[in-house]
């Protein structure tokens, strides 16, 4: 029987090694890998056929970098099926978590509800596989929203990764409104250069 491979991300060593115990009970489930922190939770995920990930919202104190940490895992691979495990119940962080790519959310205390879950995002059933193209697709939009068609348009060619001189030449702009442009992209943005605004919007944000 092919088991469900598990990466587990849980800087709390006790609530690690509970958990992973617990999974491994399970049949159809395999942890294949632990760590506590952001840096080598990238790198289990660089190098090694996993299926589901249990990833903990803070992983150093109360920093959401659990959060920051799905965002990367997600655009490293785009399929990684990501659940978060958290101890707190706050909507907007809630909320975070989604945009940052997870489909699921567990908290602790219901930690008995993992094998259920996980199978479920396994299966590719979850409800959240359907929306979530949407819902990023909609959280594009909502950074986007303050720029003129104009703007969105030079914008995208940006994205491309067209430099300002091929931008200018495809859309006939000259040199100065094409500055004149950017300048009020990076500003609506919130931004300083044109890689921190690509960056951002692909981030959704956070």
């Amino acid at each position: 029987m092919n088991k469900i491979k598990i990466l587990l991300v849980e800087d709390d060593l006790d609530w690690l090694h509970m958990i992973s115990e617990f999974l491994n009970q399970e049949n159809d489930f395999q942890v294949i890998g632990k760590t506590t922190t952001h840096e080598e939770a990238l790198e289990l995920v660089s190098n090694t056929k996993f299926d589901v990930v249990l990833l903990d919202i803070n992983l150093t104190e109360n920093q959401l970098d659990g959060i920051y940490t799905a965002v990367e895992i997600s655009e490293s691979n785009p399929e990684a099926k990501i659940i978060m495990l958290t101890s707190l119940n706050d909507e907007e962080i809630i909320k975070k978590a989604f945009t940052a790519g997870a489909i699921n959310y567990v908290a602790k205390p219901n930690f008995e509800q993992l094998p259920h879950v996980i199978r479920l995002a396994f299966s590719h059933s979850h409800p959240m596989d359907v929306f979530k193209e949407e819902f990023h697709r909609l959280k594009r939009e909502e950074q986007l929203q303050k720029l003129t068609p104009a703007e969105k348009e030079v914008f995208e060619h940006i994205e491309k990764g067209m430099t300002q001189t091929e931008i200018g030449k495809k859309l006939y702009k000259s040199e100065s409104t094409l500055k004149n442009q950017v300048n009020k992209i990076l500003k609506k943005l919130g931004v300083k250069s044109s890689k921190e605004a690509v960056k951002k919007v692909k981030r959704k944000g956070l």
